[in-house]
């Protein structure tokens, strides 16, 4: 490792946010140290709890992200937040609008922000996340959240990098309960049907909890229903996360 990465990886343990966020850069770009930076960080990781925000675009995931991450601070524990951006197929550049959106936590230093573009992989992660993840824990966030671009059920890879994966839906969603069981469904361990103020949308509840007691191959995940816009349904959501935190 040289002099300059092993002082930006030291900096970053001492708490200064500019370090990580280089050492983000760093894992994006795949940097040929970056191995060796991961090893050295082992000892540090291991006390952050990641949750993974999923689901189809126009779900409402980037609010409901906003809304829990101002309850997690409430509740006095810090956050990460890693929102991934779609690339585009010409340009290969993103439009990174979770910093606009998530504006009033920035002059909060609980609160770490970096949107990533996804650089062409599949499944709605970049590559660099997951070694994001492990920096924001050496880091010592205590929750880290990972929004995903909402490419629908194909997002299977979110459930091996978080601790708790929770799926958001709408309306719109529950067209087809039986062709939603066939992907990310059933990996979720949170279904969150959001804009549940909508007409219909306590039927896709119970058709959601009808059908996912088969074949989802482990424990039957929970069913919430949020109005994120209105801030309502949020503890309750938070609640279930960190009972899954403290049970771990």
């Amino acid at each position: 490792m040289t002099r300059s990465i092993a002082k930006l990886v030291n900096s970053m343990l001492a708490g200064d946010r500019k370090s990580l966020a280089q050492l983000i850069s760093l894992a994006e770009n795949e940097g040929p140290a970056l191995p060796e930076i991961l090893d050295r960080l082992r000892p540090h990781r291991g006390k952050s709890y990641s949750v993974g925000i999923t689901g189809p675009p126009g779900s409402g995931k980037s609010t409901l992200v906003d809304k829990l991450a101002t309850r997690i601070r409430d509740k006095g524990l810090s956050v990460g937040i890693i929102a991934v951006d779609p690339s585009s197929p010409i340009s290969g550049g993103a439009v990174l609008g979770d910093r606009v959106r998530m504006q009033r936590h920035y002059l909060d230093d609980g609160v770490f922000i970096r949107s990533m573009a996804t650089r062409g992989s599949h499944g709605g992660l970049s590559n660099a996340v997951e070694a994001a993840v492990k920096l924001l824990d050496a880091f010592g966030k205590d929750v880290i959240i990972i929004e995903t671009v909402g490419v629908g059920q194909t997002e299977l890879s979110i459930a091996q990098i978080a601790d708790t994966t929770v799926l958001v839906l709408v309306l719109e969603s529950g067209d087809d309960v039986q062709a939603l069981k066939a992907g990310i469904v059933e990996v979720a361990d949170i279904i969150v049907v959001n804009k549940a103020d909508r007409e219909g949308a306590e039927r896709l509840v119970g058709e959601f909890r009808a059908a996912l007691g088969y074949g989802h191959g482990k424990t039957e995940p929970s069913v919430i229903t949020t109005q994120a816009i209105n801030d309502i349904g949020i503890e309750e959501l938070y609640q279930e996360i960190d009972k899954r935190r403290k049970s771990c």
